[in-house]
């Protein structure tokens, strides 16, 4: 399946830049240790591949993904092959204390990168799992900052999301609030991250649940009124070493628009992806008509399709990278943007945040609404709009 051409391009976005930078990007690599949390995800398994082609020294790899881990190393001895610094895997829980004894035990490494989240926005349709949300994108992530400056690491990265831009769900406003943590430790040592499109085809994704219809003999499903930016995984891991070497401390880096990235509806991405698999898409009225035409219809080259409009909580219409607040750097890369902070005290905020989250999870009792009202208290523009429908509730 070629999916550039899927999701409306020819050409891969970053390719001008790491041309010019490859130099830099394999002498930093190749002389230099790494640590990748979150490392078999998606976007992990991207940025491990960006970091082993270019034979670092050191490379650990920690998910707490014991299956994914193993397809990572298939994958990469399959198509990479061998380098000679020191590679190795951990199923591990950035949370837990066998990770905190792995990190006493060695932790010494020149970048640390994590790739680890919750991402999707179905996440938040409980307060059990928003709660671990926040423990996952915010205080995992805050906690492997200050392990990596009391071991004296030179670089931290971390990745954030476009949806932190204006965030209009609990999942976006959670990397916002990560954001402002990261403001905090950049105080101690040098971070940057990545805001970034949806990675096509990512574990989980529409995009990849395309996949598991047809592969599992069902209707395709797609809302017609929301678009979205796309990188294919390449692009993702490229984006994401790339911001890790080459960022100054507390850049954002995103894609440029400018060229190559335009939105995109997931009702349209349905439609080209039915093509290139040789099927002609037949829209639907119905959950249940999609289901009974699937008996009859793929043997005739038709393949069922149900698009309706989005009406579920959390769901922003369009995506966007940055604020207008935010001072923008557009020169330097040729198809990157880069987001340039200053230094923000935003101490008042985190402590509140951190004590209430504490209370609640120390009473081992809490509401949605009550971590809503938090959010809001931290992030005083976050709109969040509350249908009372989420994503599970739909085919």
């Amino acid at each position: 399946m070629n999916i550039l051409n899927l999701i409306g391009r020819n050409h891969l976005l970053f390719k001008t830049d790491i041309e010019d930078n490859e130099k830099v990007l394999s002498n930093k690599v190749g002389s230099s240790s790494f640590l990748v949390l979150g490392g078999a995800g998606s976007i992990g398994q991207a940025v491990v591949k960006e970091i082993f082609k270019r034979n670092p020294v050191k490379l650990h790899v920690v998910d707490i993904s014991e299956n994914n881990m193993v397809e990572l190393v298939r994958d990469i001895r399959s198509s990479i092959g061998y380098i000679d610094g020191d590679f190795q895997t951990f199923a591990l829980d950035i949370g837990s204390v066998e990770y905190d004894a792995f990190i006493e035990a060695d932790g010494q490494y020149d970048y640390v990168l994590n790739l680890s989240a919750l991402k999707h926005v179905r996440s938040e349709k409980d307060p059990f799992t928003l709660m671990r949300m926040i423990n996952v994108n915010i205080f995992n992530t805050y906690k492997s900052i200050q392990q990596s400056v009391n071991k004296g690491v030179k670089k931290y990265f971390c990745v954030s999301t476009d949806k932190a831009a204006n965030p209009v769900n609990m999942m976006g406003a959670s990397k916002r609030i990560m954001e402002m943590f990261i403001m905090k430790s950049s105080q101690s040592i040098n971070i940057s991250t990545a805001r970034f499109a949806n990675v096509a085809f990512s574990d989980g994704s529409l995009l990849h649940g395309f996949n598991k219809r047809i592969e599992k003999l069902q209707p395709i499903v797609a809302p017609t009124d929301v678009t979205r930016y796309f990188v294919v995984p390449q692009e993702a891991g490229e984006l994401c070493l790339m911001s890790c070497i080459l960022g100054d401390n507390r850049d954002i880096f995103f894609p440029d628009l400018k060229e190559g990235l335009d939105l995109i509806s997931f009702a349209d991405i349905a439609i080209n992806y039915l093509k290139q698999k040789g099927y002609e898409p037949f829209l639907c009225d119905s959950e249940q008509q999609a289901r009974d035409l699937m008996v009859i219809l793929p043997k005739e080259g038709k393949w069922p399709c149900y698009f309706t409009v989005s009406d579920t909580t959390g769901e922003k219409p369009y995506e966007e990278f940055y604020t207008e607040n935010e001072i923008i750097d557009l020169d330097r890369f040729e198809n990157l943007g880069v987001i340039k902070n200053e230094f923000l005290d935003h101490d008042d905020k985190i402590n509140n945040f951190e004590n209430a989250i504490d209370k609640m999870q120390v009473a081992k009792k809490w509401q949605k609404s009550q971590i809503v009202d938090l959010f809001k208290q931290t992030l005083p523009n976050f709109v969040h709009e509350e249908k009372g429908k989420f994503l599970d509730s739909k085919m």
